[in-house]
């Protein structure tokens, strides 16, 4: 899933939207409003949801693939649409096919990638010209994970997750399991017992491998397939966390083949798969 040129994306194209990881992530502080302080690191990885998208004579937002439950004018991918246009007074319409493959409350970001990719597809598609940091405005008004897909890169995330400094990661395979459980948000972050006060550490101090998920005792105790699944990825993975606010768990391995023979292991009924990291999201040089 490695990037193309500007020119190798119309409206015939499946847009990818690629999933996260959280190579750790400590709750700062909250502010007076209520919005937690964080710091994180984000990772895209190549598994991914993806978009088609077909012009309309109108200016009506149609999403043409519905989640089952989420009613149309709340899934983010219509938000997102009809943000862009006002945003840019594009009097286009369009209607959106999703192929969902993320799960949704698994921590990896779908969602926010989805609504992220639709700014990004339609401002190039609609050609309505507004650069990353204004889309990347549009998208925090969605949700606090939509921004870092918009900026595109493998990134050190601040404040409610909007502030970055890119770092370099390593080439990496990920074995990521997932829980049969959806935990929301709200929720992890809601709880009395959830840590706030994690000491803040400068971007250009962390390393790969350093820090922690402080969400990560909450989610396990309030959901404990979360904590069975992560118990059994640290026998084989000891560095092994959860990603966001859960459900997936995650290990890092140097070689994909070491991330594919633990997966081998893992018990009946137990789902997962392997992804490789990405040096950037597949359209980050998209305009």
């Amino acid at each position: 899933m490695e990037g193309r040129a500007m020119t190798d994306w119309n409206w015939d194209s499946a847009w990818p939207a690629p999933a996260k990881l959280n190579l750790f992530l400590h709750v700062v502080g909250r502010r007076a409003d209520g919005y937690h302080l964080l710091q994180t690191v984000f990772r895209f990885i190549d598994r991914a949801d993806t978009l088609r998208f077909a012009p309309r004579s109108d200016d009506q937002i149609v999403l043409a693939t519905p989640i089952p439950g989420v009613p149309a004018d709340t899934d983010l991918t219509v938000r997102a649409a009809r943000q862009l246009q006002e945003a840019s007074s594009c009097r286009q319409g369009v209607t959106i096919h999703l192929d969902k493959q993320l799960p949704m409350g698994g921590g990896l970001g779908g969602g926010s990638s989805d609504a992220a990719t639709v700014l990004l597809a339609l401002n190039h598609l609609w050609q309505t010209g507004l650069d990353r940091p204004t889309l990347e405005k549009i998208g925090l008004s969605l949700g606090a994970d939509v921004p870092v897909f918009v900026h595109g890169h493998n990134t050190f995330a601040e404040g409610v997750g909007e502030a970055f400094t890119d770092v370099a990661l390593p080439a990496a395979s990920y074995l990521i399991l997932h829980p049969d459980v959806h935990v929301p948000t709200a929720a992890i972050f809601g709880a009395a017992d959830l840590k706030r006060d994690t000491p803040a550490i400068s971007p250009t101090d962390w390393q790969p491998g350093q820090g922690h998920n402080d969400l990560e005792p909450v989610a396990c105790t309030r959901f404990p397939a979360v904590a069975d699944h992560l118990d059994w990825l640290k026998g084989h993975a000891p560095q092994a966390m959860m990603t966001g606010s859960g459900a997936c768990v995650f290990a890092a391995f140097a070689r994909r083949s070491e991330a594919e023979a633990v997966l081998a292991k893992c018990p009946t009924g137990m789902r997962g798969w392997v992804a490789d990291g990405l040096a950037a999201h597949p359209l980050a040089k998209i305009r």
